[in-house]
C-alpha cells in the first residue's frame, strides 16, 4: 500500500520564500521528526517545496535517517498575485468558491492544484518508494486535500496549523484521507 504524508511547514519567521522556521518552528520540526519515528511511519522519500521553511520542516526527520531533501518548485506556495494584496484573505475565500479566479500575475486553485497532483501522481507512480512525504504550504496543501476529499475548503485552510499533517492511502483505486497530527 502506497503512503503519502502531507505536511504542512512549521511555524516560520515571515512568508518570504526564504523565511526560515522561528525557535518553536525548530522545535516542532524536531517533534514531527519524533512523531513519524513513533508512529512508525517509514519515509523512504521526501519531496518539499524548495521554501526554506519547508525545507526546515523535515530537515530533522531526514538528517536522522540519512535521507535526500528533493525541492520541487511545483510545492511551493501559491501565488495569489504579482503584486501586494490587501484583502488577501478575501481573495483565497472567493479563490475557494470560484476556482478558476486569478489576479493579475496570480494562480488560480486550479492552476495550483494542477501543478501540486503533478508531483502527487508522481510519487503514486514510483515504485520505487513506498512511503513518500511531501512538504508544502497551507493553500496548496488545502487544495490539494480538496482533491481526495471535497470537504477541505476555505473554513479547513482557515484552521490549519503549523505544522500539520495528513496521510493519504492509496491501493488499487482508492484513496483515504486521515488528519493524522
Amino acid at each position: 500500500m502506497k503512503k503519502l504524508i502531507l505536511i504542512r511547514h512549521c511555524q516560520a519567521e515571515g512568508q518570504h520564500k526564504d523565511s526560515p522556521l522561528t525557535n518553536l518552528g525548530v522545535n516542532q520540526a524536531r517533534r514531527l521528526a519524533e512523531f513519524f519515528t513513533e508512529k512508525d511511519l517509514k519515509i523512504d522519500r521526501i519531496i518539499s517545496s524548495p521554501y526554506m521553511r519547508a525545507v526546515e520542516t523535515i530537515h530533522p526527520y531526514a538528517y536522522s535517517h540519512h535521507l535526500k531533501i528533493e525541492q520541487d518548485a511545483r510545492l511551493q506556495e501559491r501565488i495569489l498575485s504579482a503584486e501586494p494584496v490587501d484583502d488577501w484573505v478575501d481573495v483565497v475565500k472567493h479563490s475557494f468558491i470560484d476556482k478558476n479566479y486569478r489576479l493579475p500575475g496570480g494562480e488560480s486553485s486550479n492552476d495550483a492544484l494542477k501543478r501540486g497532483l503533478a508531483v502527487i501522481k508522481e510519487a503514486m507512480e514510483d515504485p520505487n518508494h513506498l512511503h513518500v512525504a511531501i512538504v508544502t504550504h497551507g493553500n496548496l496543501l488545502t487544495l490539494l486535500l480538496s482533491h481526495f476529499d471535497s470537504n477541505y475548503s476555505y473554513t479547513e485552510w482557515r484552521f490549519l496549523k503549523n505544522p500539520d499533517v495528513f496521510l493519504i492511502e492509496h491501493e488499487h483505486d482508492f484513496y483515504q484521507l486521515q488528519h493524522i497530527w
